[in-house]
């Protein structure tokens, strides 16, 4: 290939990786106003599977993704994840019940999912020597450059795009135009479509005649069935926690107990299958080695922090503080650039420092971060939330490379690329348990404060001010002191979610000083750390 068309094609894959590192962070800032539109906080167990279903096939599929680049080869691969991508992006926009919105995303997420690795895979092999590692570098940056501009895309797209205006200035007030380009949420999904589009025409043509090498190699889909399984019915489990006395007709305890069980012994089975592979979905043989299985260990944690941060700081800005995307620009935008900033300068350090010492460090400060986020209060000034959000992103972003670095060292050259997978699949585990945790616990006690407020004709009296009693619910002063006292009620309760945020991850100290302390020169002095690619791997994967 000749150059320039490598380096249009560099561009594209760099497109790609960026749309799929926006869409996490971004739609978390629409999420307040879709469940408003097509749901609202009382659905929340199950609206929260518009994130936690993504994650669940995104898991599954980056692993898979990376196996069926070597047989389909990385061009045909990568055409086909942002095709899926794109037209999950539009099913998404037009979708105009929950359930069809959760179907979008859950295909959208099977081209998310397989971009990042395919790219990673096409960049290796357009580029050779010296610039390899610049051209994975350039993939990874603009992973973390999408997460971190996902809160202001997502910000300015909810506060500029009125089409419901736009349409009523033309005598449209109703139809299906109207169902499908309002409200403003739903551009937040169609913005991908049109770069999709141009990034499949682009990298049509520029790698017309070029393909990485196919070799024949066996998928694991069993271990990967039984593995999704496992994972969705322990998630689900989790999610119906508190939801009540029955759950498919069945008392609520025996239904979790069951789901519970056939999750245990799904990834039971897929553990044993996998023994018996010699290229497994999951390889569960590298969890023999003690530094691996740390590494996993601090990944899985700090993804439940990682979880809390994000969903907590998005709960906290729309129900607690009543902000709007102007508000979650400024809280999201500092924890995902400030993490960022941690993931890339972590790159550096650790030709400085030891894997221990600074995945301890960034264990302190996301640990530190959770704590001061369980001090916010609506009387803080926005610029504390965004402070000690950014606190824990570069904590969160220092842990990155050190736990990916001591992963690939401790499964040897040879596994690198599922050692890293590895990791970065628990990671997003972690996030989902933690989305899964926070859905059950929001879930019981927004119903709670609901029967708390809506138990009785008078029971809303007792939140309010004594002078505002004599009137009715829905006077505008009533139903102000009452959004007052939930907006405290919620400051309150987040205060333990965050704290508990804050010992999950504290707990990762103790994996944290199994990593071998070594530093970058240390362990390429011996030869037999990581490849520059495989340095890479977790934080492009990210």
């Amino acid at each position: 290939m000749q150059r320039r068309y490598s380096y249009l094609l560099l561009a594209v894959l760099g497109l790609g990786v960026f749309l799929a590192g926006l869409e996490l962070m971004v739609t978390a800032v629409a999420l307040p106003q879709i469940l408003a539109s097509v749901a609202n906080w009382t659905d929340l167990r199950k609206a929260s599977w518009i994130i936690n279903g993504y994650l669940l096939v995104y898991v599954v599929t980056m692993p898979l993704a990376g196996r069926l680049t070597d047989t389909w080869g990385a061009r045909r691969l990568f055409l086909a994840a942002l095709t899926v991508f794109t037209i999950g992006s539009f099913l998404a926009g037009i979708a105009q019940d929950l359930d069809q919105l959760i179907a979008a995303r859950l295909i959208q997420a099977v081209g998310g999912g397989a971009i990042i690795p395919v790219a990673t895979a096409a960049a290796s092999h357009l580029f050779e020597g010296p610039s390899r590692p610049r051209a994975l570098g350039i993939i990874g940056a603009l992973t973390f450059l999408g997460m971190a501009a996902g809160p202001f895309v997502g910000a300015a797209v909810l506060d500029t795009v009125h089409p419901d205006t736009a349409l009523a200035q033309l005598g449209i007030s109703s139809g299906p135009l109207v169902g499908t380009v309002s409200p403003a949420w739903r551009w937040v999904f169609y913005i991908n479509v049109p770069f999709g589009i141009c990034g499949l025409a682009i990298a049509w043509a520029a790698s017309s005649g070029w393909d990485t090498r196919r070799v024949p190699a066996r998928v694991d889909l069993l271990g990967a069935l039984l593995f999704s399984v496992g994972l969705a019915a322990v998630l689900f489990g989790t999610t119906l926690v508190g939801s009540g006395d029955e759950a498919f007709g069945v008392p609520l305890a025996l239904a979790i107990g069951a789901l519970f069980g056939v999750g245990v012994l799904s990834l039971l089975a897929a553990v044993l299958h996998g023994l018996r592979r010699p290229d497994p979905f999951l390889d569960p043989r590298l969890f023999a080695d003690r530094v691996f299985s740390s590494a996993a260990l601090i990944s899985l944690l700090t993804g439940y922090g990682l979880a809390t941060a994000i969903v907590g700081g998005a709960v906290f800005v729309d129900r607690v503080l009543y902000g709007g995307p102007a508000e979650q620009r400024v809280v999201l935008g500092a924890l995902a650039g400030a993490m960022a900033v941690g993931a890339l300068l972590s790159g550096f350090l650790t030709r400085l420092l030891s894997l221990r010492l600074m995945t301890l460090v960034g264990l302190a400060l996301s640990a530190g971060g959770l704590a001061w986020m369980s001090t916010w209060s609506p009387a803080a000034p926005t610029d504390a939330f965004a402070a000690s959000a950014a606190v824990f992103g570069f904590g969160f972003g220092l842990t990155v490379t050190p736990r990916s670095t001591a992963a690939v060292e401790a499964a040897g050259r040879a596994a690198f690329g599922a050692a890293s997978a590895t990791v970065t699949v628990a990671r997003m585990i972690g996030m989902a348990i933690g989305m899964a945790a926070l859905t059950a616990f929001g879930s019981t006690t927004i119903t709670a404060i609901s029967n708390e407020i809506y138990g009785s004709g008078d029971a809303y009296k007792q939140y309010i001010p004594a002078y505002l009693r004599d009137r009715p619910l829905h006077d505008g002063l009533v139903a102000q002191a009452l959004e007052s006292w939930a907006a405290s009620k919620g400051a309150s309760i987040l205060v333990g979610v965050f704290l508990v945020a804050a010992a999950v991850t504290l707990v990762a100290v103790v994996p944290a000083l199994a990593l071998r302390s070594r530093t970058g020169r240390g362990a390429a002095s011996e030869g037999e750390g990581p490849t520059e690619e495989a340095a890479h791997d977790e934080s492009i994967a990210f």
